[in-house]
């Protein structure tokens, strides 16, 4: 191969990685440039420790929530056989599809105080105030930690069954033969070999609990991702909101140092290729009904109660879904299917680039570019907002001052901002799934396409895409649904009046109108089971090679 078109690569790659970089380096020179005002002291003296001290417990919480659950379900579906054992390995994914903001509203509008349950219990035992009795506040952080907890424990559940399905029997056998109990040989055995998996499943839950702000929002919880809204939006304080973005980037590249840290110290290799997977066993009695309802209650609270009760507000709700509703569906899907378009584009260009091959700074810059999943969605909202304010006051105040045209918004408040964002944001999910699919292709095709005379853009459209269509659809499906269901920086970047499925359910939900936002919800719900089946397709194709019948 000549070398322009591995520095057509390079430069490419090298744009992309400046364009993930720059929200990073906007919220970090103006935080760092404005120094530490009145303003931030006066958040030190007051509210900044309970965002920080809520965040880490909020974390803390989700994190041992996620992984109780997540590995205790992954663990006996894998290695148990049951009643209902075959529908739960599937079905345990399925709470994947409901976003989190979602989950909350409907939980809030059954146990709060005017809800079903405690008025049930105030007519059953005639009590008049909430004086009488007691019972647990939703709207508070332990609540917080309840709905995230549902929500997130299916990324643990399936990294957590995928390392369960690689283990050997011969390691379980040996454990077992010197006299372990089942219990100590999981203890002892199992969990160590699939621990470095279940970390990037806790470290995924995490960092969408520190970014999410839906859910904290709705439960007046104050985090640094509340904090950062409020200092920003509502205050109007540019300098203190940079400052509390940097100090939420930095709590999340902490996040992630920890995890590669932890996943670094416990590395675990198969010495053979031959070896066959532990052979399940078979639970009766009060073992099975007790695994049933370990792995029957995630599923229940996490999804099904949740889309019934949405199913049953969307039709009780007796005003007409109108055009209005129409137009924020079509909006929404066309905003996805642009987004999903753009980072297919971007993701296929980087993984070929580094098929053609990269120079050492290109390498560096490619694993800059996978960076923008970790970023927080408000952290992404206020980097894309700063330097395109700067630009629209420049170039602006440029034209109007030189030839008296007003411009209003060119880039901020735009749909190129969204689309920006989401680029940035979700462009590791399509870079991953074709370098994935790239490197399932053998070499000797491009050497044989060179050989027919064909050049790099010729090989990559008359052989690698025919092959990459599977891997296309998955990426694709992925970040459409995300899109879709991105709340933070949607909110912060979208255009006057411009409603989206995330944000109308989220400003709705927030005016108690709950029969209203049911339907948009409803639609977000459908929308998320797509990669939720996917992934459960995907690990039961594994299952049915790994695991005997």
């Amino acid at each position: 191969m000549t070398a322009a078109p591995r520095r057509i690569a390079s430069a490419a790659t090298l744009a992309v990685a400046a364009l993930v970089a720059l929200p990073i380096l906007s919220v970090a020179w103006t935080a760092l440039s404005a120094g530490l005002g009145p303003q931030w002291v006066h958040l030190w003296a007051t509210v900044l420790p309970d965002y920080v001290i809520n965040t880490l417990l909020l974390s803390v919480w989700v994190s041992l929530g996620v992984a109780v659950i997540g590995v205790s379900t992954a663990w006996l579906v894998t290695m148990c056989r049951f009643p209902g054992s075959a529908v739960l390995r599937w079905a345990l994914v399925l709470p994947l599809a409901l976003p989190a903001y979602v989950v909350a509203f409907l939980y809030t509008d059954l146990l709060e105080y005017a809800g079903p349950v405690q008025a049930a219990l105030r007519d059953a035992f005639e009590w008049r105030t909430r004086r009488d009795y007691w019972f647990p506040e939703i709207r508070s952080l332990g609540g917080a930690a309840f709905v995230m907890s549902m929500a997130f424990y299916p990324y643990v559940f399936l990294l957590a069954r995928s390392a369960f399905l690689e283990q050997s029997h011969d390691a379980w056998e040996v454990s077992r033969t010197l006299g372990d109990s089942p219990l100590r040989a999981f203890r002892r055995v199992a969990l160590p070999l699939a621990w470095p998996s279940v970390v990037v499943g806790i470290a995924l839950a995490v960092m969408e609990t520190v970014s999410d702000y839906g859910v904290v929002s709705f439960f007046s919880v104050p985090t640094l991702t509340n904090g950062l809204f409020n200092v920003w939006l509502v205050m109007g304080d540019r300098a203190a909101g940079a400052q509390i973005a940097l100090l939420l980037l930095l709590f999340v590249m902490a996040l992630v140092m920890v995890e590669r840290r932890a996943r670094a110290r416990r590395a675990y290799f198969a010495l053979s290729t031959r070896s066959r997977s532990a052979a399940p066993v078979t639970l009766r009695g009060w073992q099975a009904a007790a695994a049933l309802a370990v792995c029957a209650v995630p599923v229940l609270l996490g999804f099904v109660w949740p889309v019934w009760r949405l199913a049953g507000l969307a039709v009780g709700y007796d005003g007409a879904a109108g055009p209005d509703f129409a137009a924020v569906v079509a909006r929404s899907l066309g905003l996805a299917g642009a987004a999903a378009a753009l980072t297919l584009v971007v993701g296929l260009g980087l993984a070929y680039a580094a098929r053609l091959g990269l120079s050492r700074s290109a390498r560096f810059a490619a694993r800059i570019a996978s960076f923008g999943y970790a970023l927080p969605g408000a952290v992404l909202a206020i980097g894309v907002m700063i330097p395109f304010g700067a630009f629209d006051r420049v170039v602006g105040g440029t034209l109007r001052d030189q030839w008296g045209i007003t411009t209003g918004l060119l880039l901020s408040g735009t749909v190129f901002a969204l689309l920006s964002a989401y680029l940035v944001r979700f462009l590791t999910l399509s870079h991953g799934s074709l370098e994935a699919g790239l490197q399932r292709i053998r070499p000797s095709l491009d050497m044989a396409a060179r050989t027919l005379g064909r050049g790099a853009a010729a090989t990559l459209g008359r052989v690698h895409l025919p092959l990459l269509r599977g891997a296309l659809v998955t990426a694709g499906l992925l970040v459409f649904v995300d899109v879709l269901k991105e709340l933070p920086a949607t909110l912060v970047l979208r255009p006057f009046d411009f409603e989206t499925l995330a944000t109308s359910v989220y400003t709705l939900a927030s005016d108690e109108r709950y029969g209203e936002a049911a339907a948009p919800a409803l639609v977000l719900t459908l929308a998320g089971l797509i990669p939720a089946v996917l992934l459960s397709g995907l690990l039961g194709r594994r299952a049915g090679v790994a695991e005997p019948p």
